[in-house]
């Protein structure tokens, strides 16, 4: 599937989401800024910056979080544009998963600094936040629509009421189903993501 095939079905699953939670999410001038520089807090925690204390980048973790920016990062884009097609050829062209910097903590403080400085989403530094921890395209993308179904899955089975069931009949977490379903499904199918939802269906019965 064409990158930019993939890039129009996260910003239509961001604009879904976006939408559920509040219908009018773009007049709203919600704060997601605000959410991504907060991220990238956790996220240094995640890869470790104490120089008083042994820390070992904990990568997966951090890739956790780079995906919830990405999130964040979308709805800045989409809420400046509803133009899927353009916004998509847009992020291909700057989506460049390549870094100078040796010290990830150095760019991601870069891109923290752009986000602070004008409140919008820097998709090139994002990238080189990737490329710093060997994330490609294809992880963010199995990540990015992985997390954002399961969110869905939630929703609609009584997340907000209370009465959706984390535990699944096997003891274990959503999480962990999900992790499972995403690698038995081809991510490069263009139903991948009705696939997934369906796979989680089958599992929480």
């Amino acid at each position: 599937m064409p990158r930019t095939q993939q890039l129009m079905i996260m910003l239509d699953l961001q604009d879904s989401m976006n939408t559920k939670v509040h219908p009018e999410w773009r007049s709203q001038q919600f704060e997601f800024y605000r959410a991504i520089w907060i991220e990238c807090a956790e996220l240094l925690e995640h890869y470790g910056w104490k120089w008083w204390k042994k820390q070992t980048p904990d990568t997966d973790q951090v890739a956790l979080e780079l995906i919830d920016i990405w999130h964040f990062g979308l709805s800045i884009l989409l809420q400046n544009s509803d133009d899927l097609d353009a916004l998509a050829s847009d992020i291909d062209q700057q989506l460049d998963v390549t870094t100078d910097e040796p010290d990830f903590r150095l760019d991601l403080e870069a891109f923290a600094g752009a986000t602070l400085a004008d409140r919008q989403f820097h998709i090139g530094k994002f990238g080189r936040l990737m490329a710093g921890v060997d994330m490609s395209f294809e992880d963010l993308y199995r990540g990015y629509v992985g997390k954002n179904v399961l969110n869905f899955f939630r929703q609609d089975h009584g997340y907000k009421d209370g009465s959706y069931r984390k535990h699944w009949q096997d003891g274990r977490e959503d999480n962990e189903h999900l992790v499972e379903v995403v690698r038995e499904l081809d991510a490069g199918s263009p139903s991948f993501k009705d696939d997934l939802y369906q796979a989680l269906s089958a599992r929480y019965q």
